[in-house]
């Protein structure tokens, strides 16, 4: 979640972080939500990864209306030691990276309405509620999404946030995983969306494509669709190995001496799950 702006909007802390004010929010607002969790809640088993299934339950997500997050943060706390903070908005980097560096989601607190179903450029509580939090009660994932926080800082320091920024983008928010022999929807982008989460695993369109950590901090990635590559992770425990226990300053060096690729793009020595038609872009391309 990244904002242009530098100062905290009026009304929020320093760290950006606002009241969720929970009782303000009406019924109309909370049907939204389970409007939107029924419809997620029935397709997704069997299709998302068994850990954001388990969160859901283990969190008590799967109770009306919207959570509020000091309940949702005590859960949270005595599983993983995370917490949901409310903020008004898109963050700057650096805070961002701050928060996740100390065990702290930022999430917005505003839900969408009934003209946006389907589709949200910024992301509203259900997206980043739904979409995230679950994985967050998983012991790996919750340490791998602290270590990209604390990789953040590094890589802010170095230069690098738009090559880590890729890294977050097509796993934390757009990521498949291979388990029991399938590919298995976990990024946040995917399985809170109705049209992805079908896209993203049945449609010819998209590459599906073995994750390679210098390979994804070079592609590029679209925030206006669906995307036109997935990469695949093989466990929570490798994404962490490979990605964030080692010193990535050399790697940065690296890909500023690089040629930065278009989503679309498969390589020679590529790990190919899927080489996709293109047929969707290609399509909605054409209609200008």
């Amino acid at each position: 979640m990244v904002a242009a702006n530098v100062h905290p909007p009026q009304g929020a802390a320093a760290d950006w972080t606002v009241p969720q004010r929970w009782s303000d929010y009406t019924p109309a607002e909370h049907a939204m939500w389970d409007r939107l969790f029924n419809r997620q809640a029935q397709m997704l088993p069997g299709r998302a990864v068994t850990e954001f299934i388990d969160g859901l339950d283990v969190l008590k997500m799967t109770r009306p209306g919207i959570p509020d997050f000091e309940e949702l943060s005590d859960r949270l706390m005595t599983r993983t030691g995370w917490q949901v903070v409310a903020v008004p908005g898109l963050v700057p980097d650096e805070l961002f990276f701050e928060h996740l560096a100390n065990r702290r989601f930022v999430a917005g607190r505003f839900i969408r309405n009934a003209d946006h179903v389907d589709y949200l450029e910024e992301p509203d509580v259900f997206h980043d509620i739904f979409g995230h939090v679950p994985l967050l009660a998983n012991p790996v994932f919750a340490d791998y999404m602290q270590a990209y926080g604390q990789g953040g800082l590094r890589a802010a320091s170095l230069g690098a946030i738009d090559n880590l920024a890729r890294l977050y983008w097509y796993t934390v928010e757009f990521g498949l995983i291979r388990q029991e022999g399938k590919l298995r929807l976990y990024g946040a982008g995917i399985v809170s969306s109705y049209g992805e989460s079908i896209f993203a695993l049945d449609d010819p369109s998209p590459n599906r494509i073995g994750f390679d950590l210098q390979r994804i901090m070079r592609t590029r990635y679209r925030i206006d669709d669906y995307q036109q590559s997935y990469f695949v992770i093989d466990s929570f425990e490798e994404l962490v190995k490979q990605t964030l226990e080692a010193d990535l300053a050399p790697l940065y060096r690296q890909l500023k001496q690089a040629v930065e690729l278009d989503p679309v793009t498969v390589l020679p020595d590529d790990r190919v799950f899927y080489r996709g038609t293109q047929a969707y872009a290609q399509a909605k391309l054409a209609q200008g």
